[in-house]
């Protein structure tokens, strides 16, 4: 009779629950584990197209962006060139920026005034901010006179992309993000879609530092995640399986503990 109803137990509230639970915890674990997985495969593709755009011959940049337009997915961080003049009289800085050495400053924006009288936006690099926020920097002078300049298409800076708060009440020739529809509206010209992140001509002096290029040689964490999380959902019922088996044996050890109590009956 004992042998028949020694698993009994599992019918208790406590042991339901436990059940469940744990039949919720397992697909939940190969879920996560195959998010990660998705996430690494993401980030191979995404270098790879990283890794494509920097090796790929620069091109004009009017080929890839538009005044009112937008920067394509498999345009970013393609090289492209452009002639002009730097418009320094209408330079601005982006607020809140970090070098490759995590120091905080900011990233100077000057437009480029193309042949056409159309502007792209060029990001010339970092600068530390020595002084007060309220004020602006000095920045070291671009190239002057008719220039043509080389860097990486980026697509416009928005909040939801970045994050960032797009605050307001800044001090004069101060920005938060690189936005060409803003920049349109204060220079009052057409401005191509996105901007470039200079690479050549390179600053006299190394200031403004270029940005650096982005790194696409690491793929992150997320396949040593993603095998965790399913090693954990095999687990789960592994650790159940042991929990239920040490429980039918103190409980048959208590059975058998009470057995030896009992005292022995009388003589007849």
């Amino acid at each position: 009779m004992y042998g028949r109803g020694v698993y009994r137990f599992l019918l208790s509230r406590q042991w339901v629950i436990l059940t469940l639970v744990a039949l919720v915890l397992i697909p939940t674990m190969i879920e996560l584990g195959f998010w990660q997985f998705h996430r690494h495969e993401h980030r191979v593709v995404l270098n790879k197209a990283i890794s494509d755009s920097l090796s790929a011959e620069p091109v004009p940049a009017r080929s890839l962006t538009s005044s009112g337009g937008s920067v394509r997915d498999e345009d970013l961080y393609r090289a492209v060139t452009a002639k002009g003049r730097f418009d320094t009289a209408h330079e601005v800085v982006v607020r809140r920026r970090t070098n490759a050495d995590d120091r905080v400053g900011y990233h100077v924006l000057t437009p480029f005034v193309l042949d056409d009288g159309k502007v792209l936006l060029v990001n010339r690099g970092w600068i530390p901010s020595n002084g007060t926020e309220s004020e602006f920097p000095d920045i070291p002078a671009p190239a002057r006179g008719e220039t043509t300049v080389t860097g990486r298409l980026m697509p416009d800076q928005t909040t939801a992309d970045s994050g960032i708060k797009d605050l307001e009440g800044l001090p004069d020739r101060q920005v938060m993000l690189i936005n060409s529809e803003q920049q349109a509206e204060l220079l009052g010209r057409e401005v191509l879609a996105g901007y470039i992140e200079l690479t050549s001509p390179k600053p006299e002096g190394g200031s403004p530092e270029l940005v650096p290029e982005p790194d696409h040689s690491s793929i992150g964490n997320h396949m040593a995640y993603a095998v965790q999380w399913w090693l954990f959902a095999a687990g789960v019922p592994v650790g159940w399986v042991i929990l239920v088996r040490r429980e039918r044996r103190d409980r048959a050890e208590a059975a058998a503990a009470e057995g030896e109590k009992e005292p022995a009956p009388a003589a007849v």
